[in-house]
Formats: C-alpha cells, structure tokens, sequence
C-alpha cells in the first residue's frame, strides 16, 4: 500500500506561506532590524502594559532561590532582568535566543544595569535547544513560540530540558474572549506598523507582528499542543481578556 501522506514543505511567515527553510532567516531579519529600538516599541504598542504582564508572569513561575531557569527566546532580557535576583547567587539563568543581533542587546543592557552575576548567554535554536536533559526547573518563552517554525519541536525540546518536577512557561498573545474587547484591539494593533514606521523607519517588522499574533493558536489549541508534546497539569491564565494567556506545563 502506497503512504499517501506527504510532509509539510510549506510554513506561514505573517499571513504569507512560504517554504519551511525559509521562515527562520525572514524571521531573524525582522529581529535584526528592531533589536535596537525593541524595548522602546514593546512600551509603544503596549502602552507600557507589558511589564505588568511580564512580572505577573515571573509570578506565576514558582522560582526559588538556587534553581536553574532558561529564559528561552530571551531577547533584550527583560525575564533574565526579573528572574536573577529571586534566583540569588547560587541559582543561574541562561538567556538563550536564536537571534545574534536580540542577545547583543540583551547582554549590553544586563552589562549597563548591574549584571547580577547570574545571568548568561547563548544562541540557541527552541526546536532543538543545546542543553542536556533535565537542565532547568523552570524554561520560560514569551512572545517567542509565534515566531518557530516547528512549534511542535519547540516544546519538545523545552520538556527534555526541564528537570522532573519543574514548569515551562509560554507567554504569548492569544484570542480575546470578548468580541467587543476583540475589535478595539485588533483596530489597535492596526497602529503598530504605523508605530514602527514612525520610530525605527520600519513598518514592515510590525505588519509581520501583527500578522504573526492572528496566525498563533488560540488558547485551548495552545494547551493541547503542550500536553501532546508530554506536558502534565496543563491550564492557562489569560491576561487582558485575553489579548494575552500565560499557559503553564508541568514535568510530573
């Protein structure tokens, strides 16, 4: 009997489909070219409503001092700036992206902060990360797993790296609850290129943004893929009506 089935050969950049090898390198252009100015427009589009999230995020992580933490996709550092000092000297967290030019950033900015003397840094790849097994009570990945190619590979990855007994965290933007609350943001986020041409000269990043947030899976989709990659007691919060959802996975 013939297999009629055939891999996938193709992805989606934004709304765009394009061939699987070519999604990371357009992704790491966009990276590139707001590294510089990524902090500034993440206030910009957020009006400032992202540091709240991210720290009720830190929050919901459980950390304790001396435990490992993988702050995956980890950009300009804002989570490695939050977790070090609840982790203390004898805990560690890798700030760990796959985009040169986003850790550069990060690493000078946790430099000119204070480095706390925990923290460092990595490029590394979510779908086959470069850790050994049972590395990290607690990975977490915020507005990063939208812009994997193999989502699937992604947290795959995170489960062989996180110890027994520790959590994964994927802050991400979802599918608001409310059709009301679901219209005024997506007028919103509309602005976004507009923002980015203004501020960096670049409105194409943020149409990618924008675009990048519609094709992500909604919140039960994003909780079942977590528990067929091998995840237990998965659940999730939503944040701002659901604009944004932390989901949360365990390694029992």
């Amino acid at each position: 009997m013939n297999d009629t089935h055939k891999p996938d050969t193709t992805t989606h950049f934004g709304y765009q489909e394009i061939p699987i090898a070519e999604k990371s390198g357009l992704v790491g252009k966009v990276f590139h070219s707001v590294a510089h100015k990524y902090d500034l427009m993440n206030d910009v589009v957020s009006l400032g409503t992202h540091r709240i999230i991210k720290r009720f995020t830190v929050e919901l992580s459980s950390i304790r001092p001396g435990q490992q933490v993988l702050d995956l996709a980890g950009g300009t550092g804002d989570f490695s700036l939050l977790f070090a000092p609840l982790l203390g000297n004898t805990g560690h967290v890798v700030l760990a992206d796959i985009n040169e030019s986003m850790v550069r950033v990060g690493r000078d900015r946790i430099i000119d902060t204070g480095n706390p003397g925990n923290i460092t840094y990595t490029l590394a790849n979510a779908e086959s990360l470069p850790f050994a097994d049972n590395s990290f009570d607690c990975i977490c990945i915020a507005y990063g797993l939208r812009n994997v190619t193999d989502k699937d590979a992604a947290l795959r990855s995170m489960l062989r790296v996180c110890k027994k007994g520790g959590r994964v965290l994927v802050l991400e933007f979802s599918k608001p609850r409310s059709a009301l609350v679901g219209k005024a943001y997506d007028v919103y986020s509309k602005l976004w290129p507009l923002a980015g041409k203004l501020v960096l000269g670049d409105s194409a990043s943020y149409q990618y943004l924008v675009e990048s947030i519609r094709m992500h899976p909604d919140q039960e989709t994003l909780k079942q893929m977590m528990l067929d990659a091998g995840f237990d007691r998965c659940y999730y919060h939503d944040v701002m009506g659901g604009i944004c959802a932390i989901h949360i996975g365990h390694k029992d």
